[in-house]
């Protein structure tokens, strides 16, 4: 229960702070003007996130932390003895953060996961509510891909919360209507994925979009050969080209998407 009430309160404090933090700081220096208003995106976007994130708690009633919890005294890869604390915590952060990597490029590279994905990418604009734009297939795919890699590593449960932490106010931070001063941009976009540096991957370029798949840190792109500078070119084209998605964004349609017939 201690661990129940922790993870909660913690992780929508984050939640909600990071976004509204966020949301201040692009109405104040904006990137460029949205194609549509903030209200009715940030309608339709609430609403999959209420669905997504109830539907998941329906099917699976577990979270990342309390299994890792339930798990604390039983094998895992690393619940070795031998392994330090400090280390323990830093591989499990670390190897989360690569299983989300290898998830998102799966949703890239497997049509039919694609197709799921696509309702957050066909956002023609770029704001703090992009990041909570997705399918609630998306969304259950990633929560089993967490439970999965918690379940064979064992981590302590204070590493899979900060993962959790990090991966909440990242979400927020690198899909900001902003951009970071260069210096700053810089010297930031080589710890963290920034707004600027994720933007590159919803750009409607094909080659752009295949890029910049990490989740908290871009090591794991700079490793694999799939990382692109940041881009804050604020005529770039956001969202994907497909005829069929031209101006429709409803909520309803959002749900219906991954289904639709004659699709690229």
């Amino acid at each position: 229960m201690h661990w129940l009430r922790t993870e909660g309160g913690l992780y929508w404090t984050v939640f909600v702070l990071s976004f509204l933090g966020v949301a201040v700081w692009e109405s104040l220096q904006p990137w460029r003007e949205l194609s549509e208003p903030v209200e009715r995106r940030w309608g339709r976007h609430a609403l999959l996130v209420f669905l997504s994130y109830g539907l998941s708690a329906l099917l699976i009633p577990l979270s990342p932390v309390l299994l890792a919890v339930s798990l604390s005294n039983r094998w895992g890869l690393l619940h070795q003895s031998w392994l330090a604390t400090p280390a323990r915590w830093i591989l499990a952060i670390l190897i989360l953060d690569l299983a989300r990597f290898a998830v998102h490029r799966a949703m890239h590279a497997v049509h039919l996961l694609w197709r799921v994905h696509q309702v957050h990418h066909s956002d023609h604009d770029f704001d703090v509510s992009t990041s909570v734009r997705a399918h609630p297939v998306e969304v259950i795919v990633f929560q089993l891909t967490s439970l999965a890699t918690v379940a064979i590593l064992a981590p302590p449960p204070g590493a899979v919360l900060v993962q959790q932490l990090l991966s909440a106010f990242e979400s927020f931070f690198s899909h900001a209507n902003a951009s970071l001063p260069p210096w700053l941009q810089r010297t930031l976009g080589w710890l963290l994925y920034t707004c600027d540096t994720h933007r590159v991957h919803h750009s409607a370029d094909f080659r752009m979009q295949n890029s910049n798949y990490g989740d908290i840190f871009p090591w794991w792109d700079m490793l694999f050969r799939t990382y692109l500078p940041a881009a804050a070119d604020p005529k770039m084209t956001i969202g994907v080209d497909e005829p069929q998605l031209a101006g429709r964004s409803g909520f309803l349609f959002l749900l219906k998407q991954p289904f639709l017939p004659n699709r690229q």
